[in-house]
């Protein structure tokens, strides 16, 4: 199944930005939220995209827009996420992008489909801060789902963990600052003050 799994896209919103002080899916970016953005960007690879959230993050106005995939499982971050939308669409593979990657752009994504392997449980860029996979830039393939479900039952839920252990495919990223996030106040000021955006 994996070798034709058609691609689906998920966009991880569903965190409760406690850092940031406020909602990360609503930052603008030269003239965009993160997350229309990022919609934006993993659309035109999928033949759907969604976007992730929490039970009482449905009726946000920006979540609102997109079709969405409610997490089921609480306390266990990102993982809820792709494993609702591996659930809502179990024979497709997952192109994952989390919300607050404001560097992101279409040739990082499109070299990601290029070297995609259907055969791993997943495809994700090696960090180009440690070498460890990044796994909220990855696709993930129908196969880690059952492996992936089991991982969290056995009380771990970190998806950077659960690649590291399971037979994923790393790519080296092109552009090193692609995959930067923004988790404070600070980090936004300074990608604004770079004029983060403004190219694309």
């Amino acid at each position: 199944m994996s070798a034709d799994a058609p691609l689906a896209g998920l966009v991880l919103a569903g965190g409760r930005s406690e850092r940031m002080q406020r909602d990360k899916a609503t930052l603008e970016f030269a003239g965009q939220t993160q997350l229309a953005r990022a919609m934006q960007l993993v659309a035109a690879y999928c033949e759907r995209a969604f976007v992730s959230v929490r039970a009482e993050q449905q009726d946000e106005d920006e979540r609102a827009r997109f079709p969405q995939v409610l997490d089921r499982l609480d306390g266990v971050g990102p993982a809820a996420g792709i494993l609702a939308a591996q659930e809502l669409l179990p024979a497709h593979a997952w192109l994952v992008v989390a919300v607050d990657l404001p560097l992101l752009d279409d040739a990082t994504l499109a070299a990601l489909v290029a070297a995609r392997d259907p055969a791993a449980v997943a495809t994700a860029y090696r960090s180009s801060f440690d070498g460890l996979p990044e796994p909220l830039c990855a696709i993930w393939e129908p196969a880690s789902h059952a492996a992936l479900l089991a991982f969290i039952e056995g009380g771990r839920s970190c998806p950077r963990k659960f690649l590291i252990n399971h037979a994923a495919r790393l790519v080296e990223l092109g552009s090193p600052r692609a995959l930067e996030n923004v988790n404070t106040p600070d980090d936004y000021a300074a990608v604004l003050a770079a004029g983060a955006g403004e190219a694309q």
